[in-house]
């Protein structure tokens, strides 16, 4: 029998990929968003498979389902996004969090919490490991985020602690790749978007800080791992520990796509963490994962998917309900 699986924030750049490995292995998924910062288009893949349903819905809000196993994704996780309404980000995080562990006590179903390694703040350990707990500014303009986020994880380990919930906490560093949205604020597809148009490549501050990418095909193997260790509650730290310079990553992309744009620099914005890398041993030792994709060549797949994007190459978004022969609803654009 295949597992149902529902996925919130299924219409995003990583719920969307999440999705499609889930169907390709023969699950039954239901995938959960409200198109505030997900987008239709990335379900363009999944709309024929008869074991793939779309609802559009506001984790804010409770839902009832029965189901195996749940994934909660949904939050914007771009600064510009997540800071464009930050109490409605404090919610979905918070209610999100807190429907979702409902939904799962109901239909006794075992529960991954998309975490962040915003949780760690702008650090004083470096790498990070998930024992520390962070240094972040509670009333910044990113607290909507991190704050949102770590009260998440609070309200997954209290009802496992209360109501023995099966739960797992994932704590997710900077991930790329194709379906990132190209207005979404974050580095990789700033440079590769800006590049690619012979704009200048914005670097905020000395370009100095550091971060550490991974590819989402690695990053959706390391959550299913996580789903799949029945017995692991976490929090454990997903990202790919190769540390670079935003300055570097700059570079690279303009050699990659044999751009001429030029380095312009801009104030760094307020708490912008100066260095992020993962500590990842808990990971290697208990999910037997780690990251497989070098930086070069997942940034060769994301630049070729925006080139094919910025030339208009790309599924037309369906603009009424999308049904299935036996009438079964996918989607709503």
């Amino acid at each position: 029998m295949a597992t149902r699986i529902l996925v919130t924030g299924g219409a995003g750049f990583l719920g969307s990929h999440l999705c499609e490995s889930l169907l390709a292995d023969g699950n039954e998924v239901i995938c959960l968003d409200d198109f505030s910062t997900g987008s239709p288009a990335n379900l363009e893949p999944l709309l024929e498979n008869r074991r793939f349903t779309f609802l559009r819905h506001d984790v804010a809000s409770p839902f009832h389902a029965q189901v195996d196993e749940i994934y909660n994704l949904a939050c914007p996780a771009s600064p510009i996004h997540y800071q464009m309404d930050a109490l409605r980000t404090v919610r979905t995080s918070v209610l999100g969090a807190f429907n979702m562990a409902d939904l799962a006590k109901a239909a006794n179903a075992r529960l991954l919490q998309a975490s962040t390694s915003e949780v760690y703040g702008d650090p004083e350990v470096h790498p990070q490991p998930e024992e520390y707990w962070g240094r972040v500014n509670p009333i910044g303009v990113r607290a909507c985020y991190d704050e949102g986020k770590r009260c998440a994880e609070t309200i997954l380990f209290d009802y496992r602690r209360q109501h023995n919930l099966n739960m797992a906490v994932a704590r997710i560093f900077n991930t790329y790749g194709p379906r990132m949205h190209p207005n979404d604020g974050r580095v990789v597809s700033n440079f590769i978007v800006q590049a690619l148009q012979g704009k200048p490549i914005t670097i905020y501050g000395n370009g100095q800080q550091t971060r550490s990418f991974c590819y989402v095909a690695d990053l959706v193997a390391g959550l299913r791992r996580l789903m799949a260790s029945r017995h692991v509650s976490g929090p454990i730290n997903l990202g790919n520990p190769g540390e670079c310079t935003v300055l570097e990553l700059a570079r690279m992309v303009i050699e990659m796509t044999g751009s001429r744009s030029k380095l312009v620099h801009r104030k760094l914005p307020a708490d912008d963490p100066r260095q992020r890398r993962p500590a990842i041993e808990k990971a290697h030792r208990i999910l037997k994962w780690q990251p497989s994709v070098p930086l070069a060549e997942g940034l060769g797949y994301t630049i070729a998917y925006f080139e094919r994007r910025l030339a208009g190459r790309r599924p037309a978004v369906r603009e009424a309900t999308a049904k299935h022969a036996d009438g079964h609803a996918v989607i709503t654009a």
